[in-house]
């Protein structure tokens, strides 16, 4: 029969044993670490503790989560942690939001090598973005932005890009003044593709001629470096995918766009259909098709492939910060530049809403069980610790750790 209100936990918990058998052998650790984490989050296998309500004596189980960056489960404490400490540091002004691709020919030797040319991805983007914006013929001015690396499309297949949230405008060269792009025009689109794919193209060639990209399985004839060669060269005829969106209305709205994107995984279980005699069922938005939304059916083991396809290197940075708000400098450039806009800094503190949502993934306030639901009286109070493997007693309801 099949199962509403799907979870990827789940489907791993019933499918990584065959997947395992039939393509273990080319998965990296990482890779097993995470089909081992979500299938484990918030169930008996990673403990927890009991609550008890100490006014009717309602019980409720609070299993533990695995708290890795892959677990759809696991993102909406973390996505409202650092949109809060965003919050103050968004500007007075109009934002775009400029999304950097690279061709398809290119995404199986990025598939390969995450690090290396995940590396180049951002370093291209950024060079990218700064020279074009210092060129006094189109803004002449330092900017910031923060960059995200999505590395799925819709179908969950291999297509990595990068999106970045950018103030429309920058710093003068010496900071003396505000320098605010064109109403509703940022940078032209077609120059910055053409920039991107050069400097793209020449670092990934330095990096073959360093000996840092392994080719292998399909890609195997391209150490032969005139091949390496020629599939680059076959992509610098091409124009590369670069837009620009309109900008955001307020600042409010950049964290909103910052909720979708930012903390998120190749597939939120809001998207999930069913789980059917192996065959996963999930809703995906058709580009092609003016985002017309659709059903995708897909064995569990191809589900689970297509999953992994985006787990990435350890300890890798996906979302970065540069210009004048890179870490280091962002506190004193943040006041500098509300005094050049005439606006004071306000410091925003966070908004709390008793609840936060990202990509259907819901974290209350009350995730803990600081109120009992049966009485709405009580307070459940801890009582009990759960270690790894060990079951709860029967009670109303299982709830989780969102810690």
């Amino acid at each position: 029969m099949p199962t509403t209100g799907s979870e990827v936990g789940e489907i791993f918990r019933r499918y990584s044993s065959a997947f395992l058998d039939a393509r273990g052998d080319s998965i990296s650790h990482e890779q097993r670490r995470v089909l081992a984490s979500v299938a484990d989050c918030r169930t008996a296998a990673l403990g927890g503790h009991v609550k008890e309500c100490d006014q009717c004596g309602h019980l409720e189980v609070f299993y533990n989560s695995c708290r890795h960056r892959a677990c759809p489960k696991c993102l909406g404490a973390a996505s409202a942690r650092w949109l809060d400490a965003r919050r103050a540091e968004l500007l007075p002004v109009p934002y775009f939001h400029v999304v950097f691709s690279i061709p398809e020919k290119l995404q199986q030797l990025a598939l390969q090598n995450k690090k290396v040319v995940y590396d180049i991805l951002f370093r291209s983007v950024s060079e990218t973005l700064h020279q074009i914006a210092g060129d006094p013929q189109h803004l002449g001015a330092q900017i910031t932005f923060l960059a995200i690396l999505h590395t799925w499309g819709q179908s969950l297949l291999h297509h990595p890009h990068i999106h970045c949230v950018i103030p429309g405008g920058g710093l003068s060269p010496d900071k003396s003044r505000w320098i605010p792009c064109r109403d509703e025009f940022f940078l032209p689109v077609r120059v910055l593709s053409r920039l991107f794919r050069g400097k793209f193209l020449a670092l990934v060639q330095a990096a073959f001629d360093k000996g840092k990209l392994s080719c292998h399985g399909r890609l195997a004839h391209l150490v032969d470096p005139p091949a390496f060669k020629n599939l680059l060269q076959s992509t610098r005829s091409t124009e590369w995918v670069v837009y620009c969106k309109p900008p955001f209305g307020s600042p409010d709205q950049v964290l909103k766009y910052l909720a979708r994107y930012t903390h998120k995984v190749a597939i939120a279980n809001s998207r999930l259909v069913s789980i059917d005699e192996g065959v996963v069922t999930f809703r995906y938005k058709d580009y092609k098709r003016n985002n017309a939304s659709r059903v995708m059916k897909l064995e569990a083991t191809e589900f689970i492939r297509r999953f992994l396809l985006h787990v990435l290197p350890k300890s890798f940075v996906r979302i970065r910060h540069y210009g004048f708000l890179a870490n280091r400098v962002r506190k004193g450039n943040i006041a500098l530049c509300h005094d050049l806009l005439g606006v004071p800094d306000l410091n925003l503190a966070p908004e709390r809403s008793t609840t936060e949502q990202s990509e259907g993934i819901t974290t209350s306030v009350d995730a803990h069980g600081t109120n009992c639901p049966v009485c709405g009286k009580g307070r459940l109070v801890e009582v009990r610790e759960l270690q790894p493997g060990e079951a709860g007693p029967p009670c109303h309801r299982l709830a989780w750790d969102t810690s």
